[in-house]
Order: structure tokens, then C-alpha cells, then sequence
């Protein structure tokens, strides 16, 4: 084989390729353009080459400009490159716009990053979630021992949320706090 030829073989197998990912993503830039949501067809190609699936960031995007909300697909990608739940954290910037919560993309980002459900935290600062402890036994001091269970009220503070106390550790505390109630008492009837 002569160089022409593969020169054609290599332009040819590289134009197939090229049109595989501008079909492919044809539709997804169709769907952003007709929603209103900016999202250039370069972008939708170059997110298959870094691994990112374009239909989450672009499905993202439209969710959060039809709620009025305006983040970058920059923004959305870098989220999902380190290893966040871009869905997740979109739903959950609607879902604070709708009850009045000031919470940018960024604080929203960093609560989900950090493991925490940042949509389940959002709702729980609407709507106080009602934790009930295990059942704990304690001796009081008189040696007869008391069985108690204890109901909580929650509500998240999203200024607080990273680095605060999950539901485990606030069952951990109550827990410790009824242990210890008890035990100090000098008769199981205090």
C-alpha cells in the first residue's frame, strides 16, 4: 500500500468517528438549544472525551434554567469529575429556591461532596424530620434498671451541615444523655 492509500484509510476511519460523536450528540444539543438551557455542541462533544455523560450535565442544566436557576455547564461538569451527584445537587438547589433557602451551588456542591444527601438536608430544613432512639437500658443508682426510648425533632442547618452531626450521632448523644440521666438519679422513681 502507498501512502495515499493510507492517508484515505486513516482520514476515513477519523471522519466516521467525528461523525458518530456529532450524531450522537446532535440530539442533546437540539433538546438544550429548543429548552433555553446553553449548551454548544463542542461542549456536548468534548464531555465524551472526558468521560463525562453529556445527557446527565445536559438534562441537569435544562432542569435547573427551567427553574430559573443559572449555573454553568463548567460548574455542573467539575461537580461530576469529582465524583458528586450533579442530579442530586440540582434538585436540591430547585427545591431551596421554591421554600426561600439561600443556598448557592458551591455550599451545595461541598454538602454533597462531603457524603451528605444535600436534597434530604434541604427538605429537612423545611419539614423538622422525627428520629426515635433504640430502646436503652440504664441502672439507676438504687440498681433497678429502666428502659427508655426517646423521640427527637431535627432540622437541618445548611449553614452547619458539613461538619455537623449526622442522625446517627444525634441518636448517639440522646442515647448517652438518657444513660446517663438514669444513672445519676439516687432512685429509678426520680
Amino acid at each position: 500500500m502507498d501512502f495515499a492509500t493510507i492517508l484515505i484509510v486513516i482520514v476515513s476511519i477519523a471522519a466516521i468517528v467525528l461523525f458518530y460523536f456529532i450524531a450522537s450528540s446532535i440530539n442533546l444539543w437540539v433538546q438544550a438549544l429548543v429548552s433555553g438551557a446553553k449548551v454548544g455542541l463542542l461542549a456536548i462533544i468534548f464531555m465524551r472525551f472526558r468521560k463525562v455523560p453529556p445527557k446527565l450535565i445536559v438534562e441537569s442544566k435544562i432542569m435547573a434554567v427551567k427553574a430559573g436557576i443559572s449555573i454553568s455547564t463548567n460548574d455542573l461538569e467539575s461537580h461530576f469529575l469529582a465524583g458528586g451527584n450533579v442530579s442530586r445537587v440540582v434538585q436540591s438547589l430547585i427545591a431551596a429556591d421554591k421554600a426561600k433557602i439561600d443556598l448557592i451551588f458551591n455550599r451545595a456542591a461541598a454538602i454533597d461532596l462531603a457524603g451528605r444527601d444535600v436534597l434530604e438536608a434541604v427538605q429537612m430544613s423545611v419539614n423538622p424530620k422525627v428520629i426515635e432512639t433504640p430502646l436503652i437500658a440504664a441502672m439507676a443508682k438504687d440498681g433497678i434498671q429502666l428502659k427508655a426510648t426517646c423521640r427527637v425533632t431535627v432540622r437541618a442547618n445548611i449553614d452547619r451541615l458539613v461538619g455537623g452531626a449526622g442522625e446517627e450521632t444525634v441518636l448517639a448523644r440522646v442515647g448517652e444523655g438518657i444513660v446517663t440521666t438514669i444513672g445519676s438519679a439516687a432512685s429509678h422513681k426520680e
